[in-house]
């Protein structure tokens, strides 16, 4: 009897899948006993918040004052750099009245640690390190102004409200940070706010 060569190619066919069947069915029982090593690590997670420098401007003497010649005033202006602000330059800009000149009438002296600023009349700077408590810096020397004692009555009785002499404090702060090239000194850190 002979075998057609059809049914040679079955059995050989048939052989084959039971073949693959049997190695399907091991590496399924194989691959369901192994258990595989996985893990991971917790997350890290980068939060961006800001920087910030808050200031304020304090005075507790008042803004009207008697003149009366040789008269010392008591006048204590402070800027304060509050707490956990970033480093910082601070500067307070002093304006005298032009219509009746303040010099006519008043000296002062601006308190130590402040250095007036190279170029720019009236104003003075410091460097603020950020601290976890508020810090205040005073203004005048030993808090006062003088008034001259070359002032006259004349002088005086020729004031009126549109033209006292006055003596006006601003206080401002600009970010310090040696890494960035714009504010690496206290005149760079001025320009900025004169341009704003």
């Amino acid at each position: 009897m002979r075998r057609s060569k059809r049914s040679g190619k079955c059995f050989k066919i048939k052989g084959l899948l039971l073949s693959l069947a049997t190695v399907l069915l091991v590496f399924g029982l194989i691959g369901t006993s192994i258990a595989w090593l996985v893990t991971s690590t917790d997350p890290i997670v980068n939060v961006f918040t800001y920087g910030d420098i808050q200031i304020k401007l304090e005075e507790t003497t008042g803004n009207r004052y008697k003149m009366t010649p040789g008269a010392t005033l008591e006048k204590d202006p402070k800027i304060t750099v509050l707490a956990d602000s970033e480093d910082c330059w601070l500067f307070v800009k002093i304006d005298e009245s032009a219509v009746e000149k303040l010099s006519d009438y008043i000296d002062y002296s601006i308190a130590d640690g402040w250095t007036a600023l190279d170029g720019v009349s009236g104003v003075y700077y410091r460097e603020v390190d950020s601290s976890d408590q508020d810090v205040s810096f005073g203004v005048l020397a030993d808090d006062q102004v003088t008034v001259k004692g070359t002032v006259t009555k004349e002088m005086l009785e020729k004031l009126n409200n549109s033209n006292y002499p006055t003596l006006t404090f601003t206080g401002y702060a600009v970010q310090r940070d040696a890494n960035i090239e714009e504010i690496d000194t206290a005149a760079e850190a001025w320009a900025l706010i004169s341009n704003s």
